[in-house]
């Protein structure tokens, strides 16, 4: 039999027992539609974390009071840490020798206003000139502050994209005076948007000098200090030891206890990253090959019961000069077909899924081609696996036996 034919057979049989092959390709749906949505999401949050979320470039690093926490031990360990001060911050800049750039930050949450326009619980974030540079930030229009600005603590702001659309809606910012902690700050610039990431946005911000912002909140918070190594992404290392080496000193720590302090490193953030995302993706493919598993069985179950109604059509057929080949390569085509329409609606739904995520979630998902024909793929190999033994079985059977059955 040609593959044409072998084609039509396999159709005509799936045609004539529709309830049954849509009920057999249930568990291939959703086993597909999970692993394909899961993927899409992770493959979209890996790409969105690497090129936006972790806005560190390699070379820079942070020095900070909590760092990375791993668990609730650390978290308590590291709230009984000294923190780290202007004079810290001071001392680090005159003294580093493989550092091109150092900048701080501290941030809290307060109301700003713009005459009767109000947009409460902003992230207010008071940083040093050098920030915008440090953690490539992108100005839709107008510029981030100046050093001279800064140290002279000018009452200047630069805002997000979702400040801009409470505040401002139909004017232009640039030059225009906002209140902050009813202080008065003229915004001299705007970050381009940056959009939401686990449903959180991140538009909501206005940025000021440090200083400014020391006016208006204190000066008791920690600071996050930010560090661009000398050398690119090879001296992160070599510049980082420096920085610890320095900070240790001045708390006098002893060379047998651990840093009073957290070093975080854009590959350390994507390291914590790739463990959650691996972690959650392998518990999501344990959960979706039990139901390619269990799609695999009731089509082996099918196909078994197909062979047992069609024995008399078999005997036929091989009285006829049908192969044991031909009659093999038939049920395995059936059975991949059957696997192959679940993967295809499996892909749809797992696209779907993967858009709703997107679209309302505001996770971000990426289907690409490459994960829609490994989930096509998989589909047939379960298809194939599944009917394997069934066709088997059918080319064995003795023409003269399977004519004799009814």
């Amino acid at each position: 039999m040609s593959l044409s034919e072998l084609l039509a057979e396999a159709f005509a049989a799936m045609r004539r027992n529709k309830l049954r092959s849509f009920l057999t390709l249930l568990g291939i749906v959703i086993g597909v539609a999970t692993l394909v949505g899961v993927v899409s999401v992770i493959s979209g949050l890996n790409t969105y974390v690497r090129d936006k979320l972790f806005a560190l470039a390699p070379d820079v690093y942070i020095v900070s009071k909590f760092g990375i926490i791993r668990g609730h031990e650390e978290f308590l360990e590291a709230l009984k840490r000294p923190e780290i001060t202007q004079d810290d911050f001071d001392r680090l800049k005159s003294v580093l020798t493989r550092a091109d750039r150092i900048g701080a930050s501290l941030e809290t949450r307060a109301p700003v206003t713009f005459g009767d326009k109000r947009l409460g619980n902003a992230r207010i974030g008071g940083t040093s000139a050098t920030f915008a540079a440090l953690v490539n930030m992108d100005l839709a229009t107008g510029r981030f502050f100046l050093d001279s600005e800064a140290r002279a603590a000018q009452p200047v702001a630069v805002i997000g994209w979702d400040v801009r659309d409470e505040l401002f809606p139909h004017l232009d910012p640039i030059g225009r005076t906002i209140a902050i902690g009813g202080l008065p700050f003229r915004v001299i610039g705007l970050i381009a948007q940056q959009g939401r990431t686990l449903g959180q946005s991140r538009d909501n911000y206005v940025y000021v000098p440090i200083d400014a912002y020391r006016q208006m909140f204190g000066s008791r918070d920690s600071l996050d200090i930010f560090v661009k190594a000398s050398g690119g992404v090879a001296g992160v290392d070599a510049s980082a030891d420096e920085a610890r080496a320095v900070l240790r000193a001045l708390r006098h720590t002893d060379f047998r206890a651990g840093d009073p302090f957290g070093i975080v490193t854009a590959e350390a953030l994507q390291d914590i990253w790739k463990q959650v995302s691996t972690a959650a993706f392998m518990l999501m493919v344990l959960i979706a090959s039990v139901s390619l598993g269990v799609g695999g069985i009731v089509i082996t179950n099918i196909m078994l019961v197909a062979v047992a109604e069609r024995t008399q059509e078999i005997g036929l057929r091989r009285a006829l000069g049908a192969r044991q080949a031909d009659v093999r390569r038939q049920f395995l085509l059936e059975a991949a077909l059957l696997a192959l329409v679940g993967g295809v609606i499996g892909v749809a739904g797992g696209g779907l899924v993967a858009l709703g995520v997107d679209r309302i979630a505001h996770f971000p998902a990426q289907l690409t081609p490459t994960i829609v024909a490994a989930g096509l793929a998989l589909s047939v190999v379960v298809g194939v696996t599944a009917g394997y033994w069934p066709a088997v079985s059918a080319s064995r059977l003795e023409v003269v036996d399977a004519l004799r059955s009814e």
